[in-house]
C-alpha cells in the first residue's frame, strides 16, 4: 500500500504491506498496523484507490505484487 500527502502525514508513514486477495479486504488488513484515526482517513468517501496506477471504483481481486495506493482528495484552483 502507497499513501499519498495528506493521507501519509494521517497514516504517519509513506507505505504498508499486507496480504489481501480484494480491495475490500485492504482496510481490515491495516487495522493491525495503522491507528484508528489513520484508518478514518483512509475510510472518507473521497479518498480515492488506484490498483496499478489504475482508479478504481469496485472491489477487484488482487493479485500478489499489485500495487494499491490510497489517493487524497485533490482540489483546483
Amino acid at each position: 500500500m502507497l499513501f499519498f500527502a495528506s493521507l501519509r502525514d494521517g497514516v504517519g508513514q509513506a507505505e504498508a504491506e499486507v496480504q489481501a486477495t480484494r480491495v475490500s479486504e485492504i482496510l481490515p488488513a491495516l487495522e493491525a498496523t495503522l491507528s484508528a484515526a489513520g484508518l478514518e482517513l483512509l475510510r472518507e468517501a473521497n479518498v480515492r484507490i488506484a490498483v496499478n496506477q489504475t482508479l478504481v471504483e469496485t472491489d477487484l481481486p488482487l493479485q500478489h505484487g499489485d500495487e494499491v495506493a490510497f489517493l487524497p482528495p485533490v482540489t483546483g484552483g
